[in-house]
């Protein structure tokens, strides 16, 4: 009894420890499902991921736009613009060599972990140590984030803590109106 006991309790405890360091990860197929507040509107899109060596392309899908957005291999490893297209003007849109879609940057991640900040379409945004700030839950799961706030403006974007993948998890106070939350991620 004593050990049914000890082992419950062990599961209880590796548990709330997994729960506590999740951090999403991109591989083929991957999900992203994210809330946009876009101009006082809200809506929901879908972005499934699409490995192909260093490159990654995610399939979005949003109110019947369908389109494939392809980030070239230069620009996941060393981007310094974030694209903020939503699919609407090509079936496939080729990024420049230096725009990311909803993440940053392998580069601008190592920057922000290395300095506490990183430069993105020429704003400085600097790590947020307030701890407090720092909570995001997808599906009832805490994310490892690193929370941001541009020097220019009011910008907050929380970044999951994924050297290779860094998403961008939640957008507020974007003064171009678009604000989305990842809400779920689908393996």
């Amino acid at each position: 009894m004593k050990n049914i006991f000890l082992m419950i309790l062990f599961c209880i405890v590796c548990q709330k420890g997994i729960a506590q360091n999740y951090i999403p990860t991109i591989k083929n197929n991957t999900e992203l499902n994210y809330v946009c507040k876009l101009h006082g509107q809200t809506r929901t899109l879908s972005l499934k991921a699409e490995t192909a060596g260093d490159g990654l392309t995610f399939k979005l899908e949003t109110r019947g736009v369908k389109s494939s957005i392809v980030m070239l291999p230069e620009a996941v490893k060393n981007g310094t613009e974030l694209s903020f297209n939503q699919g609407e003007y090509a079936p496939v849109l080729n990024l420049k060599p230096t725009e990311t879609f909803f993440m940053i940057s392998r580069s601008a991640y190592q920057a922000l972990v290395k300095n506490n900040s990183f430069v993105y379409n020429n704003t400085t945004y600097v790590l947020d140590k307030n701890n407090d700030k720092n909570s995001i839950s997808i599906d009832g799961k805490t994310v490892e984030t690193l929370h941001v706030i541009a020097q220019i403006d009011e910008t907050e974007m929380w970044i999951v803590k994924n050297p290779e993948f860094p998403l961008i998890c939640k957008v507020i106070k974007n003064p171009l109106g678009i604000n989305p939350t990842l809400v779920k991620v689908v393996d």
